[in-house]
């Protein structure tokens, strides 16, 4: 159930036909960028400036063999000499409640603080708000003595007594791994250093916050710190074997920020992990856009498990407070929304009679009722039923797909419904395409965007089939398909950068641009050494520093660049922010942040085939189900699709990774660079 592509061909590449071009090219450079989501694991690999492609059934119970078997088919014999991964193994662990058994150290009358938490609600209106349970049992939060000032002034230091106490414990509590979080070690480490030497002869996974977040506010440090301690082993053993069966190859891993890390880093520090896919997805996303010319643009990323959504606006925003499965977590990450709805979900009937479609997954085992193993009706069956997706091009026609077994599954629920097959797989569309639309506005709308001023950048196995119409709804006249769209995330993961964030609490009532460069140099330095030791060349090397700027007196800040004017620029932000601001009233730097970054040699996105038509005969003719009735839709080739051609909907793209539809309101038209723009 794999597909192999190049994009310098006119067709799919077989098994030895792969195998006989990197025996030619082994001495080429070869760079691989995989995808491991919750249902496909995909491919990118880039041999001699030529691209290959390759998708195959993701393996949940150990994503390290769909990763290497896909290697192996992808390049036969030939070797990786760098391969950059975007994983889900830390997100998996945390959302499914699989990660390491911990032990907490921190200040002896806080040991409740991460169940505490904080009183803000995500749904102030929800009659039951639901609080996850804290990833630390009770029985496993251990309190110990020593006392350390906000001023980072040691009031009271741990003694021999209280560190032989601590040893104690840990070797008593059945632990998996070790979690560090002291007052005011932002300030003044000390102690939390000396809790960690005593921990560190038991050789477990080991988490501090300081080395982790060097931030104040006590909760988001210790949230984040026992997150990690909580994902990093089952991320240790998956890094290990990956770098085992990889020999040879160098490693690099995606964090949620858009650029890489080495797996020693990766494994430490899992939680920089934990929105690497999507990550990826929006790196891509911007790499092949800024290649079009265009610069404000909203990503949609559909997969077969969850739809990723995240506005870039001349840039990708970071954040770097997140929420993933409902604990906080303070590392920086592309700020995106992600709703449980993908090609995967589960379309059922609920107590009240209502359709309703996720957040459950079919995943990639059994799958949808289609792919023959499955009984339950999801997404991709609506799809097929409904004539948007065609069982001959599914993985470019390599795996069989069952539509009558589709058939049954919506007929069942349609007989729920009071109603046949099609119109069942049309309310499951109509419900999964309302889901997606509330987790556009909530990256656009929310945040004072409206999003009819963007492009809509669909990609993922299942985006195109959905574009059109989720455009229609929220007002959006421009869709784009990039090239490949399946297999985008892994493309972001080849061409991400090395890189490094930092950051440092401040607390300057005072603030000057000379004083915040002379503060940031120590974390220069320590940026440089990072990348230069992960292979990255001096040259290549580029700095950013950001600030955490507030009024003072106010409770939370808003990021600013640090440039000569950032006080300036900061007034501007909080006008456009909160429609106020106050340019009289004295501010505060609360933390220095810097972003480093070290890009490879430039990837560019592959050009149209040579010799494509630019009035391709259609392939056949089928027949899509539309709110209005069936209508008869065009079948085309993509890489039929020459720069210039325009087309008018309704019809249907295929390729490997995907299949494109086109509604009935929207024209086709070609790029120079082989990407597919929707307009009405």
């Amino acid at each position: 159930m794999t597909a192999s592509q190049t994009a310098v061909d006119s067709g799919l590449l077989d098994t030895s036909a792969a195998k006989s071009r990197t025996r030619r090219r082994a001495a080429s450079t070869v760079l691989v960028g995989i995808d491991t989501g919750g249902t496909f694991t995909d491919l990118v690999a880039l041999v001699d400036g030529q691209v290959r492609i390759h998708k195959l059934l993701s393996t949940p119970d150990d994503p390290a063999r769909a990763v290497i078997e896909g290697i192996r088919a992808l390049l036969g014999e030939a070797r990786a000499d760098l391969v950059t991964y975007s994983t889900t193994v830390a997100t998996n662990a945390l959302l499914e409640r699989k990660g390491a058994r911990i032990a907490l150290f921190t200040d002896a009358g806080f040991e409740d603080l991460i169940e505490i938490g904080r009183q803000n609600r995500t749904d102030l209106y929800a009659l039951a708000p639901f609080r996850p349970e804290p990833l630390v049992a009770r029985r496993m939060r251990f309190g110990v003595g020593g006392r350390t000032f906000f001023d980072g002034r040691i009031e009271k230091p741990l003694g021999r007594r209280d560190l032989a106490v601590i040893r104690r414990l840990a070797e008593r509590s059945g632990a998996q791994a070790f979690a560090v979080c002291l007052l005011h070690s932002y300030a003044n480490s000390r102690s939390e250093e000396a809790v960690a030497r005593v921990l560190e002869p038991l050789g477990l996974p080991l988490s501090v916050s300081h080395r982790l977040l060097p931030e104040y506010r006590e909760y988001e440090r210790l949230s984040t710190t026992v997150t990690n301690a909580y994902v990093a082993p089952r991320m240790a053993a998956h890094l290990e074997r990956l770098e085992r069966d990889l020999a040879g190859s160098r490693l690099r891993v995606m964090q949620s920020n858009a650029s890489a890390i080495g797996p020693r880093l990766a494994r430490l520090e899992a939680v920089r992990t934990l929105l690497s896919g999507p990550a990826a997805g929006v790196a891509g996303a911007a790499g092949i856009m800024a290649s079009a010319g265009v610069d404000r643009f909203i990503t949609f990323d559909m997969g077969g498990t969850s739809t990723d959504v995240a506005l870039f606006d001349r840039g990708a925003h970071i954040r770097t407070l997140s929420y993933p499965g409902g604990y906080a977590v303070r590392s920086p990450a592309i700020d995106m929304h992600t709703v449980g709805a993908g090609g995967g979900s589960i379309a059922s009937i609920d107590a009240g009679g209502s359709l309703q479609v996720g957040p459950e997954s079919a995943g990639a085992d059994p799958g949808p009722a289609c792919y023959g193993r499955g009984e339950r009706a999801t997404v991709t069956d609506a799809n097929l039923v409904a004539g948007r997706l065609l069982a001959a091009n599914f993985l470019g026609g390599r795996m069989r797909l069952h539509p009558d077994r589709a058939e049954r599954a919506l007929d069942t629920l349609g007989r729920a419904m009071k109603a046949d097959a099609a119109r069942g797989a049309l309310g499951v569309l109509r419900v999964v395409n309302a889901n997606m639309e509330r987790a556009v506005r909530v990256i656009s709308v929310e945040r004072g965007f409206d999003p009819r001023e963007f492009a809509l950048v669909a990609f993922g196995g299942a985006g195109p089939m959905h574009a059109c119409e989720l455009a229609a709804e929220l007002g959006i006249r421009h869709v784009i398909l990039p090239r490949n769209p399946g297999l985008l995330c892994a493309w972001g993961a080849l061409c991400a950068p090395l890189g490094r964030e930092y950051s440092a609490t401040l607390r300057d009532h005072a603030p000057s641009y000379r004083r915040l460069t002379e503060r940031a140099k120590p974390m220069l330095a320590r940026a440089e050494r990072a990348l230069l030791g992960d292979g990255a060349s001096r040259s290549a090397i580029r700095h950013e520093l950001w600030t955490d700027v507030r009024y003072r007196g106010q409770s939370y800040e808003i990021e600013v660049r640090l440039t000569p004017n950032f006080v300036d620029d900061f007034h501007a932000l909080h006008q456009r922010t909160f429609g106020h601001s106050s340019p009289k009233e004295p501010v505060e730097v609360v933390n220095l942040r810097l972003r480093s970054h070290a890009r490879q040699a430039s990837v560019q996105p592959p050009l149209p085939l040579p010799g494509a038509a630019r009035r391709p005969a259609p392939l056949a003719t089928t027949n899509v189900l539309t709110e209005s009735g069936s209508v008869s839709a065009p079948v085309f080739a993509r890489d039929a699709l020459g720069e210039g051609t325009t087309l008018k909907g309704p019809l249907i793209v295929a390729e490997m990774s995907t299949t494109g539809y086109v509604a009935a309101d929207f024209t086709l038209r070609v790029d120079g660079f082989g990407n597919l723009h929707l307009e009405t």
